[in-house]
């Protein structure tokens, strides 16, 4: 279990190496499914259930690349009770829709992955290929064959392997053909990934707001910040508990404890948008509340909550941090 923690780890810090680990296990699952659970009904149902093996998987895969991500909760928590300012200009829902493509190109790379794979092995699309109802893709697969006609109605029987009044020769040719289209469909898929992949990379980098050397301090920063944020949650939480443990069973006044206030928490756990000024860089809202500081002193000499740790003109930022990278 502790050497699987750390595969996991490592897949989080390193980017292209989660990817390939997300790939690698997705490749494995559907060989697993279309090895041991696939079996072609060989009737009416062939176009369904293959359809079903090809696109649920796919479909659940991206839903769980959703709900596994950071970001989708650093999103989603609260937006609802802060609809106003999010829906406040045109400026705010750009970078929601940022936000979210950014987020689904990552949650993508799984069910894109079982699709392609799904499409070079060849036993899905065999399946639900030979189950369609239309004419013309029929008369495409069994033209000019031994028995065209009885091909066409025999299709259906092709991946079992059934006897008929169509010759095993033929039955061979069609599925290479269904096998070989859905092959060059595959590498046709993953050729586009690999380009998109390379392209939304480029376009991203094109447009970073640091240099390369700078991108990858952040990157560690970002690591150094989520593990230290949360050793430090889990001992102030423990602190917190206990000291109202104590205080309910020996009926006693508590003491005091400095707990961040809502707003404070607000502050640090949306999405992050790189500052840079003169003086100043932050690389994290965290780091941008703490250089601002969450109180500022008055003439008078008491401390009073920051204006500036109490609003944020932007809720939905542009750019993500790299927390879950």
């Amino acid at each position: 279990m502790d050497q699987f923690k750390t595969v996991i780890n490592i897949a989080n810090k390193q980017t292209n190496l989660g990817f390939g680990l997300v790939a690698l296990f997705t490749a494995g699952g559907e060989q697993i499914f279309s090895s041991v659970v696939f079996k072609c009904p060989c009737n009416q149902l062939n176009f369904i259930y293959g359809l079903v093996f090809l696109l649920v998987p796919a479909l659940a895969l991206l839903t769980l690349g959703l709900i596994l991500s950071k970001k989708t909760w650093k999103l989603v928590t609260g937006l609802c009770s802060r609809q106003e300012k999010v829906c406040g200009s045109c400026g705010q829902a750009r970078s929601l829709a940022t936000v979210l493509f950014q987020i689904s190109t990552v949650a993508l790379m799984a069910p894109v992955t079982w699709i392609a794979v799904a499409l070079l092995n060849g036993v899905f699309t065999e399946c639900a290929m030979t189950g369609t109802n239309t004419t013309l893709f029929n008369n495409h697969l069994c033209k000019g064959r031994k028995k065209e006609a009885d091909c066409i109605k025999e299709l259906h029987t092709f991946p079992c392997g059934k006897d008929g009044a169509v010759p095993k020769d033929v039955r061979e040719e069609v599925l290479l053909t269904l096998r070989a289209e859905s092959q060059v469909l595959g590498w046709l898929l993953i050729a586009s990934l690999i380009l998109s992949h390379l392209v939304l990379t480029c376009v991203g980098r094109c447009w970073s707001p640091v240099s390369y050397l700078q991108l990858k301090f952040w990157r560690l920063y970002a690591q150094e910040e989520s593990s230290a944020l949360d050793s430090q949650s889990t001992k102030h939480a423990r602190e917190l508990a206990e000291r109202n443990i104590e205080s309910f069973f020996k009926k006693t006044h508590p003491e005091d404890i400095q707990t961040p206030s809502k707003q404070d928490w607000e502050q640090v756990s949306s999405l992050y948008k790189y500052r840079c000024k003169k003086e100043k860089q932050h690389y994290s809202n965290l780091h941008y509340f703490v250089e601002k500081g969450g109180e500022i002193e008055t003439q008078d000499g008491r401390r009073n909550p920051s204006v500036k740790s109490t609003g944020s003109h932007h809720p939905i930022p542009a750019v993500l941090d790299f927390d879950e990278l």
